[in-house]
């Protein structure tokens, strides 16, 4: 499309509207449509391209302008803009640069007023780094200069409109079908989880696919920096959000905050979407008092650089011996889970530990399965997630819930 033909077409619409805002979208899209339609040095576009053109100008007004198309593609799912001339996009597993750009930094910024503003959080050069949201649930990340060289810059990472099954990610091959039964079953039972990973390994996806195995007569506090989370099989759930200070450095809702109110809120279980700093202490103290069956998530490369990060995130917050916030660790985490984004873009389930106690001086695990690879065909990894030979130690919480644990095959169940 040439751009400064729509740019001139918009030109005309703005100015032929006294208050854009104030109209209906459905009238402001009657309004452009007739004045496309109507213009005589369109006539040489086809209906199609008519119709598209239409689209992007409304984009423009009341969408999200040239990044709307792409909000709207189910196979992008992510959306990189390093500057208003510097977008890039991941579509299929596979990162391309696209010829899009906006007209002007201006507009990108007018852009990114719009979607904080939507979601109650304010950036600006005082305070240049915001999460958001878009209105489809879309996570978004933005850093404004002079934090960012280049110019305003916006990561959205999308979800799908219906949150992945345990079995769309069997489908996938991230795991197989025993290992996904034997998590519904510690997930029923109510075991600790926290899930492990790089990032995009799909730590978010995972979590939600693990959160519909959680009985719907239970009740739920979901705990978040940006609400990301959909878990759609509980009734009973409250979904709580951080929020950043305003401009005279006050009102701060912080993790550990709506961590520490959600205990006086008599949940079944607490689910926070990611811990990245000292709130990992009141998470601990929390499986450790009673809410069972709670799930979280970390930026981690391995399922023991995952416990060493907890412990830094423990002690940036809380003066205590090292001892101390591992013994909190090994007795508040029942299974870790560490996810992987391969060398071929897929996304793998590559351990499943259970946490056994303290030897000395260190958080004992005991694996339980492994992702071995077996070669490598068409450029894909062939592999999958394998039993280690050991059986789960503790099965006291299977047993209360009424509930069997029947090991791998080949696996000796331990006696206890």
């Amino acid at each position: 499309m040439d751009e400064e033909l729509f740019r001139e077409l918009r030109h005309e619409i703005r100015s032929g509207l006294d208050v854009t805002s104030a109209l209906e979208n459905r009238e402001l899209m009657k309004f452009i449509e007739r004045t496309v339609f109507g213009r005589s040095s369109l006539q040489q576009l086809t209906a199609l391209e008519k119709r598209t053109l239409v689209r992007r100008v409304f984009d423009s007004f009341r969408g999200l302008d040239i990044l709307q198309p792409l909000v709207d593609n189910p196979s992008i799912t992510e959306i990189m803009i390093n500057s208003h001339k510097d977008i890039f996009i991941e579509e299929n597993g596979q990162v391309s640069r696209l010829a899009l750009q906006f007209e002007s930094q201006t507009r990108l910024e007018d852009i990114i007023q719009m979607i904080v503003s939507g979601v109650n959080r304010v950036v600006n050069e005082s305070s240049p780094i915001v999460d958001a949201r878009l209105k489809d649930g879309s996570r978004v990340n933005i850093v404004l200069p002079p934090i960012a060289l280049k110019g305003p810059t916006m990561t959205i990472r999308k979800f799908p409109e219906s949150p992945m099954t345990m079995e769309d990610l069997v489908r996938r091959g991230a795991l197989h079908e025993e290992a996904a039964v034997f998590l519904q079953k510690l997930v029923a039972s109510k075991y600790n989880i926290f899930i492990g990973g790089g990032t995009g390994s799909g730590k978010t996806t995972f979590l939600n696919a693990l959160s519909q195995y959680i009985p719907p007569d239970e009740r739920v506090i979901t705990i978040e920096d940006s609400a990301e989370l959909q878990i759609v099989t509980v009734p009973n759930l409250v979904s709580l959000e951080t929020r950043n200070a305003n401009t005279e450095g006050r009102g701060e809702i912080a993790i550990r905050d709506l961590i520490r109110s959600s205990l006086r809120m008599r949940p079944n279980r607490i689910v926070v979407g990611e811990v990245r700093g000292s709130e990992a202490l009141d998470m601990l103290q929390a499986m450790n008092t009673g809410h069972d069956g709670s799930l979280s998530t970390g930026h981690a490369n391995s399922t023991r650089d995952m416990i060493s990060r907890l412990e830094t995130m423990v002690l940036s917050g809380a003066d205590l011996p090292v001892a101390v916030v591992r013994q909190q660790i090994s007795s508040a985490i029942d299974i870790f889970i560490h996810l992987s984004r391969l060398r071929d873009r897929t996304r793998r389930v590559t351990e499943i530990s259970e946490v056994v106690g303290m030897e000395d001086g260190e958080v004992l695990l005991n694996p339980l399965y492994r992702f071995e690879e077996t070669g490598e065909a068409a450029g894909k990894v062939i592999g999958d997630l394998q039993p280690s030979g050991n059986a789960l130690r503790n099965q006291e919480k299977l047993r209360m819930a009424g509930m069997s644990y029947q090991p791998p095959m080949g696996v000796e169940e331990v006696k206890n």
